[in-house]
């Protein structure tokens, strides 16, 4: 697509410099958001355009040699970006753009030193129906020569591919080959010709990303789930999806592995979601295989959370606790290099931890940790075959991160580029972590952010924010909608109520639907809690959720509809029943997410667009029309039944937007008119 000129190279600094040097001074140009409308100079910067401003960065990897890099990130409106830095000259290319209308490019790795493989995915209808559907495109670094990965489409298959597969081991990054899991698609029979493919499944392939040529690792396997490798080029795990009588899934899966150099499939455990209690289910997940030591590293539930162990791939295996915690679940395991070695396990309690199995990433994470004293949360994202150069990220909760490269044999480290550029400069607030009473007596973990420069909080507008899911949980960090509302002078309370995940089965329970007015109800407390306490203003609380968020601050106007003075919703799941149906009639899960919200009095108890003559607070929503996640007829059949209840209900729909409104311009905008809805209803 071109060189993008201007780039300047700066030669990186030791690890103990005060000051570390840019790598990319072209990066931010590159990635410029436009404000969404014209401002004087001297006019105040404006919250919403900074805080609404997608990430500069969302993927980076480095090549084999450690020589190059490729990132993926926000462009100009709803675009994403491709580039490639020449780390020896700073040069910095374009590889490729999607426009978002539908391809998004999701991120982008090394086949050869001059051979990129990017992920595309999009939404598109099939039949009036809404699928999510990728591509692997592989090119050079200037974007000539694009490849594709996938398979074609012939006019015999008995469906329609949404899905070209993805790479499951990168293999040496030097000879232009991956191995990729691909779909493949039953062929009928058209008058004398035989359909090549007789199983619909994932199958493995080894991709010349030069030439598109395969070579057959793996044959379909029909309702195969998944495929790991062993980083290696050898294909170790397999998971097969067992399906009820209907063809649809019932919730149940099978691990299966195999020896060093054998073809046989041997039984590894199982996996089956709790459907009938809406819990998180039994059994191991698989998540890693190890070379080195010849073992898969699987999640399983010990003493009701998620623990790390390791099983021997052996004649007879061999099972290990390798690491828990005592409070919450293990979150996974943190990889490195090109065959994806494990180096350490992630948990979550007030802040996210990272315990490190191999002392040498230890070692380096102390000392990274001691030149970046601001910056305490610190990840490896990728590097070089031999591990010499290394892609790290740091952030903190007052700073949205930026990206860095560490060179060991020269210990030096650069700024290849910041998160959020649009933020700089600006006082960010901290993030507290606190807990507060339910009505039960429950304490609900939850974190507490001021606006900035206040150090106690007396009758201040507030806002409680709880978090999309239900299965997912809020965690230490920058967070953008936080930090955008404690800006513009809110207390932020965002709860993990009970329902969240990441603190064990116990605190899961029946998940946020089925078990919703326990879930909801600790939304609730949240909002009486800041109010007893003195921090909140009665008459200036409010409250702001996204997905399930949406659904909870939705339906906290049910259950205490005159807490809440205001209340903003963001692609929320409004009739439990509608979701139900909506799933059975389009996917292959929809008994599973079925059985996930139950039946019975909770399912029209728990809908807020059955119960809007509840409401009180005045309802603001957003919603994309493709939204994959939550179906935009959520936001409509709410928005008709608040009306025709005669409340007062505002919906604004964005075209061609999915859940996430992966757009600055747009995402600015929700919180421009979030802020004057919340300023208007709550009389600041």
């Amino acid at each position: 697509m071109g060189r993008v000129d201007g780039a300047n190279y700066r030669p990186m600094k030791p690890l103990n410099s005060v000051l570390l040097a840019g790598l990319l001074a072209v990066c931010a140009l590159t990635l410029s958001q436009p404000s969404s409308a014209a401002k004087n100079p001297a006019d105040p910067p404006d919250d919403a355009d900074a805080f609404g401003q997608m990430e500069q960065i969302f993927s980076i990897n480095l090549s084999a040699d450690g020589k190059r890099l490729v990132y993926v990130g926000a462009a100009v409106g709803g675009n994403t970006i491709a580039v490639v830095v020449d780390l020896s000259t700073g040069a910095v290319t374009q590889a490729t753009m999607g426009d978002g209308k539908p391809i998004h490019i999701g991120d982008c790795d090394w086949s050869a030193a001059d051979r990129i493989v990017c992920s595309l995915w999009g939404i598109q209808r099939v039949r009036s129906v809404l699928y999510n559907f990728r591509r692997t495109v592989a090119m050079d670094i200037d974007g000539k020569h694009q490849v594709s990965l996938g398979q074609r489409d012939t006019v015999e298959q008995e469906a329609v591919r949404l899905d070209d597969g993805h790479v499951i081991d990168w293999l040496n990054g030097v000879d232009g080959k991956v191995l990729m899991q691909r779909t493949y698609i039953r062929e009928a029979t058209t008058g004398r010709i035989v359909g090549r493919n007789t199983l619909n499944g994932f199958g493995v392939d080894m991709l010349d990303t030069r030439t598109g040529v395969a070579t057959v690792i793996e044959r379909a396997g029909e309702n195969v789930d998944e495929y790991i490798s062993d980083g290696l080029g050898h294909v170790r795990i397999v998971t097969t999806r067992l399906n009820n009588e209907s063809g649809y899934f019932s919730g149940q899966l099978s691990h299966a592995y195999r020896l060093v150099n054998d073809d046989k499939w041997r039984p590894l455990g199982t996996f089956e979601i709790d459907r009938n209690e809406g819990g998180r289910g039994k059994g191991i997940t698989p998540i890693a295989v190890d070379p080195r030591d010849n073992v898969a590293y699987v999640l399983d539930t010990l003493d009701g959370r998620h623990a790390l162990y390791k099983i021997t791939l052996e004649e007879r295996p061999k099972r290990e606790l390798v690491f828990a915690s005592d409070k919450v679940d293990v979150d996974g395991v943190i990889t490195i290099g090109r065959a994806g070695r494990v180096i350490g396990a992630t948990y979550t309690t007030d802040k996210r931890y990272v315990h490190y199995f191999d002392p040498d990433y230890q070692k380096l994470h102390d000392m990274i940790a001691r030149a970046l004293p601001k910056l305490p949360l610190i990840d490896f994202i990728s590097a070089s075959a031999d591990e010499q150069v290394l892609v790290v990220h740091a952030s903190s909760d007052v700073e949205p991160g930026n990206w860095y490269l560490y060179d060991r044999a020269k210990k030096s480290l650069g700024l290849i580029s910041e998160s959020r550029p649009k933020l700089k400069g600006r006082t960010l607030s901290p993030m507290k972590a606190i807990s507060y009473p339910a009505a039960d007596g429950t304490q609900i973990p939850a974190y507490l952010t001021l606006p900035p420069g206040v150090a106690e909080a007396k009758n201040l507008p507030a806002i409680v924010l709880p978090h999309g899911g239900p299965g997912a949980r809020d965690v230490w960090g920058f967070d953008w909608l936080s930090q955008f509302f404690a800006q513009r002078g809110y207390v932020v309370l965002q709860p993990n109520f009970r329902g969240s995940d990441g603190y064990g089965e116990a605190w899961f329970a029946n998940n946020g639907f089925r078990g919703w007015k326990t879930s909801v109800g600790d939304v609730v407390d949240a909002g009486k809690w800041l109010v007893s306490q003195g921090m909140a203003d009665p008459s200036k609380l409010g409250v702001f959720g996204w997905s399930y968020g949406g659904y909870a601050a939705l339906q906290s106007n049910v259950l205490a509809p005159d807490l809440f003075k205001a209340v903003i919703a963001v692609a929320p799941v409004t009739d439990l029943d509608l979701l139900k149906s909506k799933g059975a009639l389009n996917y292959q899960n929809a008994f599973v997410q079925a059985d996930f919200i139950g039946s019975g009095p909770h399912v029209k108890e728990g809908s807020p667009a059955e119960n809007a003559n509840s409401f009180l607070a005045p309802v603001l929503m957003f919603q994309g029309d493709i939204d994959l996640n939550v179906d935009i007829s959520q936001s409509r059949v709410m928005d008709r039944q608040l009306r025709s209840a005669g409340k007062s209900s505002e919906l604004i729909v964005y075209k061609d937007l999915d859940h996430g409104l992966l757009d600055s311009t747009v995402r600015a905008e929700v919180l421009r008119k979030s802020d004057a809805f919340l300023r208007k209803y709550l009389k600041l």
